[in-house]
């Protein structure tokens, strides 16, 4: 979506670096044959890749490993480029900092282009449409977005979510947390009115969560892409390539699919 005001703070580098857990994931490689020669990394044979694994399907953990959508395309990324993808795990509004610093090649974790983040990071052509929705209780008053008008909502902090929730609601309370989960137990607490985050991962808290439902009205729609320090463009440019690779040969289908059941309309997204 369009930035809407100032989102992002940058965390000093340090902070970065305190805030960094490294992961794996199943599907990492670095068997692949077509390296670039004109792509220079962080590490030597290795991509990189920040993100916050608290945003199923995107990112998650099952175990000490970090899955889902984009621990997927990232990996595939780092196999066509001949290297071995890493996963640094960290608060998501550390991510940009990560990567204009030069500790991570690329930042990807569900993350929407905006204006105020350009400023700070070049974006990859997007990888697919997603959208911001309501979460409330079943027998909440709230019913459209404007009656979030005066109330409590829950947001993870530094997420497109947080940004509508502080810049578009007239008189609202807005509680940040770390992780999507934690926003969501807020409402079931009864200690926030609604939470506004993502389509995709709203539909996996209210799958697991009974007793919670989406409104049928979205709140945005936007797209997410792939943070990479300003300036790299062979890198960007390597990217872009893979990205369009995929959605050529049917890879980034193939993943979808496997984290979402084949349903890429988002449409009815407002899922």
């Amino acid at each position: 979506m369009k930035s809407l005001k100032k989102l992002l703070a940058l965390s000093a580098a340090a902070a970065v670096l305190m805030s960094m857990a490294g992961c794996g994931s199943k599907t990492e490689s670095g068997t692949g044959d077509t390296g670039s020669a004109s792509v220079s990394t962080v590490s030597e044979g290795k991509l990189i890749w920040a993100t916050n694994a608290e945003f199923e399907p995107y990112e998650y953990r099952e175990g000490d490993q970090v899955v889902g959508i984009d621990a997927d395309i990232s990996a595939y990324i780092a196999e066509q480029l001949g290297l071995e993808a890493q996963c640094e795990d960290m608060a998501f509004d550390s991510i940009i900092a990560a990567v204009q610093s030069g500790k991570a090649d690329m930042g990807i974790a569900g993350m929407t282009i905006e204006e105020d983040r350009l400023e700070n990071v070049d974006f990859s052509t997007p990888y697919t449409d997603a959208g911001q929705v309501i979460i409330v209780k079943e027998d909440s008053p709230i019913k459209t977005p404007a009656d979030l008008a005066g109330k409590t909502i829950a947001v993870q902090s530094g997420t497109t979510g947080d940004t509508y929730a502080t810049d578009n609601v007239d008189g609202a309370t807005v509680d940040r947390y770390s992780k999507g989960a934690e926003a969501v137990m807020a409402v079931l607490q009864n200690k926030a009115d609604a939470v506004i985050i993502d389509n995709r991962p709203a539909n996996a808290y209210v799958e697991k969560n009974p007793g919670l439902i989406i409104l049928d009205e979205p709140l945005t729609v936007e797209q997410y892409a792939i943070a990479v320090k300003k300036g790299n463009t062979a890198l960007l440019n390597e990217i872009n390539r893979i990205l369009a690779e995929m959605e050529e040969n049917g890879k980034m289908a193939e993943i979808m699919a496997k984290y979402l059941g084949g349903n890429e309309d988002l449409s009815e997204a407002a899922e």
